[in-house]
């Protein structure tokens, strides 16, 4: 359940995530990071609060996943310096934004094909449940995935093998620049799974909602329930990517969604619901603008890769 401390340190999470979202910007703008970059401004909550909610068990990302990376307990130094390309980089400065996979903490992360990493997910929760263990798997996805024959694949192997997996569906109505409406017949990406699982959806800008959402989902597979769908309602601020200009939507549209920012709304539940004063809020946007401070000068310092590298890692079992 949730409570001021677990409050707190998603606030201070979901803060971390923002300002080490805006440095990646700046540092790209600067041509400090190459390649691809997707930032994840607006969608804090969700990234934040779902993976403090599966803290036991698999998650495999999409490659919108420094928020997640860090919430999962990945030092935001070795986050920054993977986007830099840098040999201190989570991944060796091999994989870059779209790349951050960490088998220690259990996370996947980054995989660039769009759904690639479902039927990923689906082998995992598989042999999860061949070993005996309790662990359950998370999958999270946009809703453009949901459109791809591999998804409808792992939804009836899931369900026909009654695998311990969450398929949670990030929705925030936009595959690159297309409206969710142009690609499917309705909003709820949800209704393609009803008819394999037992569905939930939730309000994805409301922290709180989605911690007891996906801890209920959770705590019901473990117990041997069989797959659940989570669908989580959001808003991403910026373009798909930063050489997406975001022109395909209007001003009020991004007005409408900017409304229900879920940093002042989890703002607003601290001081509300929690009683936290205005001194402990601002000790904890301090801590984070620190860590992205420190994140920044860490992956600017840090040593490029040597030529060398190129050729390790190339066959399985590598060390």
């Amino acid at each position: 359940m949730m409570n001021k401390l677990l409050a707190e340190e998603i606030y201070y999470l979901m803060y971390l995530g923002r300002k080490f979202e805006y440095a990646a910007k700046e540092n790209y703008m600067k041509g400090n990071i190459s390649g691809f970059l997707h930032l994840d401004i607006g969608q804090e909550a969700l990234s934040v609060a779902a993976i403090k909610a599966f803290e036991k068990g698999d998650v495999f990302a999409t490659y919108r996943e420094h928020v997640m990376a860090m919430a999962r307990g990945i030092d935001p130094r070795a986050v920054m310096a993977e986007l830099f390309g840098k040999k201190e980089g989570v991944s060796g400065g091999k994989g870059g934004s779209m790349h951050l996979f960490e088998p220690s903490r259990f996370f996947y992360g980054g995989d660039a094909i769009v759904g690639g990493h479902i039927p990923n997910a689906v082998g995992c929760a598989y042999a999860r449940k061949y070993q005996g263990s309790d662990d359950g798997v998370m999958v999270i996805f946009g809703d453009g995935a949901s459109n791809g024959g591999a998804f409808f694949e792992s939804l009836n192997i899931a369900a026909t093998q009654k695998l311990p997996l969450l398929f949670l569906c990030e929705n925030n109505e936009y595959a690159i620049g297309t409206n969710i409406k142009r690609a499917a017949p309705f909003r709820e990406q949800a209704k393609k799974a009803e008819p394999y699982m037992m569905t939930m959806s939730v309000d994805g800008t409301d922290a709180e909602a989605v911690y007891e959402t996906i801890t209920k989902a959770r705590e019901m597979i473990e117990k041997g329930h069989g797959p659940i769908f989570v669908e989580a309602f959001t808003c991403r601020y910026e373009g798909h990517s930063v050489s997406d200009a975001n022109s395909y939507r209007s001003s009020q549209e991004m007005a409408h969604c900017k409304a229900k920012d879920s940093l002042e709304h989890c703002q607003e539940r601290l001081r509300e619901k929690w009683m936290c004063s205005q001194e402990e809020i601002l000790n904890l946007e301090n801590r984070a603008q620190k860590a992205v401070e420190e994140a920044v000068a860490f992956a600017q310092a840090a040593d490029e890769p040597p030529l060398d590298a190129l050729y390790e890692h190339v066959f399985v079992g590598e060390v």
